[in-house]
């Protein structure tokens, strides 16, 4: 079921098709672009400070610069990902299904990226990239819920948690999708994304999880 449900490149398609597009979208996810831009504009390992993390949260602590633009390269090579499947998918009723299979194998490669021991990030913008480019509403729809969920708690991890348990149910009231398997794969990189926020989750349980504050630390 699956093999047909998925093999949609063109009429003739295969499996090997199929394994192209998600390896790519792997490979585009694992680039580690935090990595790198700590590495080449600071000369440091920013898996070495902070919270070991490879995101744009780790990495503006090193840079607010370089943090800004890891948010916004994370999240291209998640757009980019999702834009190379729906490139090659002919077929629109499968074309949603191919796409939030590369979403998701575009996350899993920024969370497990191979040139990394498989040590990467939490796929949040990652996820926004590819997520936008699946649905711009969806996302806009989630945007809220996450600056809501901020503003009343303070906490930018809660809030990153609550828009990415919400977002595949999101896209099911938006009408967006209502296959089962599109919504699955998406509720899968949702998953994944809340259970890579554990540590924040075990902080945010013991009360120790630090608030949101725009005001500079002296």
């Amino acid at each position: 079921m699956w093999r047909g449900r998925l093999a949609c490149v063109y009429p003739q398609a295969s499996m090997s098709k199929l394994v192209l597009i998600l390896a790519i979208s792997y490979v585009l996810g694992s680039i580690p672009f935090g990595y790198l831009l700590v590495r080449i504009f600071r000369g440091e390992d920013v898996r070495l400070s902070g919270s070991g993390n490879i995101g744009a949260t780790n990495v503006s602590r090193k840079s607010p610069a370089l943090g800004a633009l890891t948010l916004i390269l994370d999240a291209a090579k998640g757009f980019a990902a999702v834009q190379f499947a729906a490139l090659y998918c002919h077929q629109p009723a499968r074309l949603q299904l191919m796409m939030a299979a590369s979403a998701l194998f575009a996350i899993i490669g920024h969370m497990f990226p191979i040139w990394l021991k498989f040590r990467g990030g939490k796929g949040v913008a990652t996820a926004l990239g590819a997520f936008l480019r699946f649905s711009p509403m969806a996302v806009l729809v989630a945007t809220g819920i996450f600056v809501l969920s901020v503003l009343i708690s303070r906490r930018i991890s809660l809030g990153s948690i609550v828009a990415a348990a919400l977002f595949p149910s999101t896209v099911w009231a938006l009408r967006i999708s209502r296959d089962p398997a599109t919504l699955a794969l998406l509720g899968l990189a949702a998953l994944l994304i809340i259970i890579r926020h554990y540590q924040n989750i075990l902080r945010l349980l013991a009360g120790e999880e630090p608030p949101f504050s725009m005001k500079p630390k002296l």
